[in-house]
């Protein structure tokens, strides 16, 4: 059966991690999508490169997709985009503002072509204010979001990006992959092609909900104290580990937990590592009748702000500590999944390519690269049981698809070999 998004096609202008992931998304939907990059490869393609042109960091987010590698600085490039366009469903680009205009390649332009052109820009902060025209890679956002700050990994004074993931750029990707089909859906009932504007920022505030929320009645006046007060901070030179201890997770559910959080964290067992995470009173409880401890915070009285609650916090986590160095992983488990306490094991993300709960979701897709050879890599993240995802491909060698291309458009070969010649394409 094809996908749900079988026999749309996309332009895919972009590059790094937001906009590939997002169009590698839509493509295991079954869209068919053409990546344009410049003739010397996008930057990703470098980023560790095990054979020349070719890294994991970039076969890992662009799947699904042929090569057209296009100089757009070339006015015949652009008449061959012009002429994709015109039978072309989505267009979509990450890059600064002004970059679109420069190439050719803006909204209106494409838009004037094909008015049902559904047309998705993705920009670090968007196209209005004060920071619109900076280029933005994930660490500048989470910056400039407040992910870094209320991360709370702070050395010698400064705080530490969030390295396991770039949470922005793939949260945004995911962002892009619904816009465009919700903007398909539209136009699937009025017949209107449109624009899309999604941004890293916006992004990466929209993870944070309850964090970014202020409610009048209970944050605005203990807003403008820590307003004023990190100002003076500031000021004064005040590192950060000071002003995190002082104000982080002030809205956050889990501030109760940090006396003595013992429910919400991860432990060292006698053979490895596990997480345990009760964010309710009845799984608290059950975790401490597991571990055969008694907590105040379940006292009618009790108060987190006095002394009593702060050294009974101190001396319950070196308690829960030294119970769950007495049991292995697996044994911790059978007993917490006997009680229905959530736990699970610390992996590495190399174990997983081969964790039988991976495999048995069908997570893991083998592929074949037309340079690299067979590979395996995480597969389509949704099901559905009518139009199934499918990885059909794996990412494609850089012009691997110049020929097929643009002989759909009629270029003879004489015409395809006279525009290498002349650098317009690869």
């Amino acid at each position: 059966m094809p996908g749900p998004l079988d026999g749309i096609k996309m332009l895919e202008f972009t590059e790094i991690i937001a906009g590939p992931f997002g169009g590698m998304l839509l493509g295991d939907m079954g869209a068919d999508i053409i990546k344009i990059e410049p003739p010397w490869g996008e930057p990703w393609r470098f980023a560790q490169p095990f054979i020349p042109g070719e890294s994991k960091t970039y076969i890992g987010l662009n799947r699904n997709k042929r090569s057209l590698p296009l100089d757009l600085t070339k006015p015949e490039a652009r008449e061959i985009v012009h002429k994709l366009v015109e039978t072309t469903d989505v267009v979509m680009i990450n890059s600064r503002p002004d970059v679109p205009y420069n190439l050719g390649i803006d909204y209106e332009t494409l838009s004037a072509i094909n008015p049902r052109l559904i047309y998705c820009e993705n920009t670090a902060f968007g196209r209005k204010g004060p920071h619109n025209y900076r280029p933005g890679y994930d660490i500048i956002v989470q910056a400039m979001s407040g992910l870094m700050a209320s991360e709370g990994k702070v050395v010698d004074g400064v705080p530490q990006q969030i390295q396991s993931t770039a949470i922005a750029d793939f949260a945004t990707g995911i962002a892009i992959a619904w816009a465009v089909c919700g903007a398909l859906y539209s136009r699937e009932k009025n017949g209107k092609g449109q624009k899309i504007e999604t941004t890293l920022l916006g992004t990466a505030l929209a993870v944070q909900t309850s964090k970014f929320m202020q409610v009048a009645a209970i944050d605005d006046e203990p807003r403008r104290d820590f307003l004023r007060d990190l100002e003076e901070q500031r000021s004064a030179g005040v590192g950060y580990e000071k002003i995190h201890e002082d104000y982080s997770g002030q809205n956050s559910p889990l501030r109760a937990l940090r006396l003595g959080n013992i429910y919400y964290r991860t432990y060292q067992a006698k053979d490895g590592v596990l997480a345990v995470g009760c964010l309710s009173d009845p799984l608290r409880k059950k975790l401490c009748d597991v571990l055969e401890l008694e907590d105040i915070r379940f006292e009618p009285d009790y108060d987190p702000q006095t002394e009593r609650a702060k050294e009974f916090g101190d001396a319950l986590i070196l308690k829960a500590e030294a119970r769950f160095l007495l049991k292995s992983v697996n044994e911790w488990l059978a007993v917490l999944d006997g009680v229905g306490v959530p736990a699970g094991p610390v992996r590495f993300i190399e174990e997983l390519v081969d964790d039988e709960q991976v495999l048995a979701n069908d997570l893991v897709v083998s592929l074949k690269h037309s340079l690299a050879g067979d590979l395996k890599m995480v597969g389509p993240l949704l099901k559905m049981s009518e139009t199934p995802l499918e990885a059909r491909m794996a990412s494609p060698a850089l012009g691997e698809h110049t020929d097929s291309i643009l002989g759909e458009l009629d270029y003879s070969p004489e015409e395809i070999a006279r525009l290498k010649e002349a650098g317009v394409t690869l």
